[in-house]
């Protein structure tokens, strides 16, 4: 059935994807059907897609959403067909997915903060069909991406075209990991060269974190977490002192290290306790920016008198990003080998080891896997 506003570029595809029947649960793989584009969209065969420790909160019940829902949010791949307003994006690009989608006349987009927008005008309206669709019945999408899937179908302001030669199984990671860790760096909290900086958390985002820091130039970078080898690997990804956080106190550690304390740390587990670790080990005037998703009703709280040393403590969302200009140029500190992407890839899996994916997430065994969908460039 045609619809009004909408051109058919392709007849309806059936693909594979991870579906979460409720919350809490495991992920089950089933057939979805994917709509054709309407207008404004974009279907993007999915190349590689990387799991992320928010995708695991939903699971695990941390955060609520409508179910049944295709999970995943951190993914590149080609695009296979556009809508007929579509002019950014042609069949055959290379394009990486955010879910920091914009709608370019809110508030913030017009100030200049489009990783805060309210998201306007960029859902299909109620009576249309959904853009996605099992035995005949809606499927939710998640954060307007649902990457966990062979194809997705997304607004063309939830994309951004990259250059051909970077590997796609790489590019997923700077769709949220990347550009979360680094943007909080560069973007949130602004770190000038010379400065003192504590992360805590040495998973996707936490590394991310330490080698922005070092690329920005940061004198000391004091990488924090439980597991020896993710602290041997963020030495390698810029960090110039660690701290094993079941040895000691780690704010005591970082405190010691520095000469009393960081000019800005970073939060990049999602817990209440290393939030206020990271407030604790801030120096006079310092800046603690909470990265991680600490789970919805949980509070956290801060001894008051520390306000009169100027300390501030603030959220960043994805990095404060502006994706269609930040991603390429990630792009390009990666061609260029100034950003390390190779040595986040714990592992590549196919679509049918997701669950045990995020069970190793939950081990702490990995820094990122990566779901591959047939052949990714090498």
């Amino acid at each position: 059935m045609m619809r009004a506003g909408f051109v058919r570029c392709h007849e309806e595809v059936a693909v594979r994807a991870a579906v979460l029947p409720r919350i809490p649960s495991g992920l089950e793989i089933a057939e979805v059907e994917v709509d054709d584009p309407g207008p404004h969209e974009v279907r993007v065969r999915v190349v590689a897609s990387g799991l992320c420790h928010s995708d695991l909160h939903y699971m695990e019940g941390k955060y609520a959403w409508e179910t049944p829902t295709v999970l995943g949010h951190e993914a590149a791949g080609v695009v296979e067909a556009v809508g007929s307003d579509v002019t950014g994006f042609r069949p055959g690009d290379h394009v990486i997915g955010c879910l920091s989608i914009f709608c370019g006349r809110c508030e913030y987009c017009l100030s200049g903060r489009p990783a805060l927008c309210t998201r306007q005008g960029l859902e299909r309206g109620a009576g249309e069909p959904p853009r996605l669709s099992m035995d005949g019945a809606p499927v939710h999408q998640f954060l307007r991406l649902s990457a966990f899937a062979e194809t997705m179908l997304v607004h063309e302001n939830a994309l951004v075209a990259i250059r051909e030669e970077m590997p796609l199984d790489r590019a997923a990671l700077i769709g949220c990991a990347v550009t979360t860790g680094l943007g909080a760096v560069f973007a949130t909290a602004k770190v000038p060269p010379g400065a003192t900086v504590a992360v805590i958390g040495c998973g996707g985002v936490g590394l991310n974190c330490v080698q922005g820091a070092a690329i920005a130039g940061a004198g000391r970078v004091v990488a924090v977490d439980t597991l020896p080898w993710k602290l041997e690997l963020a030495r390698a990804f810029g960090a110039t002192d660690t701290v094993d956080a079941t040895a000691d106190d780690p704010v005591g550690q970082v405190r010691e290290l520095t000469g009393g304390g960081v000019e800005f740390s970073f939060e990049a587990i999602g817990l209440a306790a290393t939030a206020e670790q990271a407030f604790a080990m801030l120096r006079r005037g310092g800046t603690a920016t909470i990265i991680g998703m600490i789970p919805e009703g949980q509070t956290i709280a801060l001894p008051g008198s520390d306000f009169l040393d100027e300390k501030r403590i603030q959220g960043s969302n994805m990095g404060s990003n502006r994706f269609r200009v930040d991603m390429p140029r990630y792009v390009d500190l990666y061609l260029n080998g100034r950003l390390k992407l190779d040595e986040l890839v714990s592992a590549r899996i196919g679509l049918e080891e997701i669950n045990e994916g995020f069970a190793a997430m939950r081990r702490g065994e990995v820094a990122r896997s990566v779901i591959v969908f047939g052949e990714a460039e090498a």
